[in-house]
């Protein structure tokens, strides 16, 4: 039986990224797809991974110290708990994922379906003011927060600034940084500048810390790669 989940639908679009690293821009199409209005919480994960949450790790607060790797897995496990097609192939060592498109199961945003969807039809840096809608250093008091608590942007989603980073799918840049995947929106351990749409960071898929978690995605997607690299 599908596991009852609730998506917001994200309009078909299309966005321009940035790679401040190498003053470059690019446009990418976005088609519709679904994305969850909160990050996963520890309620969540841990209740579909079938482990007990430490006892600082409050329900409703984002999951954290998730590797990318976790979160490709945690996906492919919560498709199958919901009747859903897994979208990831990942090897036995693990050192290869492949994304079937096809796929109705759960899964990771791209980083442009996640932009598209943090800045919601607006043009600026954030979808509002940044007390108002997200935890960051200046106001979380050094922890994660219970998600949905601050003011949703325009579509419906919470906690796309600030709270928690978020892993996307993509590589970074293979020719220099090799298997790095994306993560975006800033945290409660950010300054203020980094609670941006636009703002990118990049780790080794094993890499976990205590701000990075991610937000679950369905729906069609046509992978469109950074044509920079």
């Amino acid at each position: 039986m599908e596991r009852s989940y609730t998506m917001v639908s994200i309009p078909a679009g299309h966005i321009e990224l940035r790679d401040d690293r190498i003053k470059a821009t690019w446009t990418t199409e976005v088609n519709a797809f679904l994305l969850a209005p909160v990050p996963v919480t520890n309620a969540l994960y841990f209740s579909v991974v079938q482990k007990a949450a430490g006892p600082s790790d409050h329900p409703e607060a984002p999951v954290v110290n998730v590797s990318w790797n976790d979160a490709i897995s945690f996906c492919n496990l919560l498709s199958q708990q919901a009747g859903l097609t897994e979208c990831y192939s990942i090897s036995e060592d693990g050192e290869r994922v492949g994304w079937n498109e096809e796929a109705d199961g759960y899964r990771l945003p791209t980083e442009a379906e996640w932009q598209y969807a943090c800045k919601a039809g607006t043009g600026g840096y954030r979808y509002g003011e940044l007390d108002e809608i997200a935890w960051y250093e200046g106001n979380a008091e050094g922890t994660a927060h219970a998600v949905g608590q601050k003011q949703p942007n325009a579509w419906g989603l919470y906690d796309m600034l600030g709270n928690v980073w978020e892993w996307c799918w993509d590589l970074y840049d293979v020719n220099v940084y090799g298997s790095y995947r994306i993560f975006r929106g800033g945290s409660w351990a950010e300054e203020a500048r980094g609670c941006g749409a636009t703002c990118r960071r990049r780790s080794h898929p094993t890499f976990r810390i205590d701000d990075l978690g991610f937000r679950l995605a369905r729906g069609a997607c046509k992978i469109q790669k950074n044509p920079l690299y």
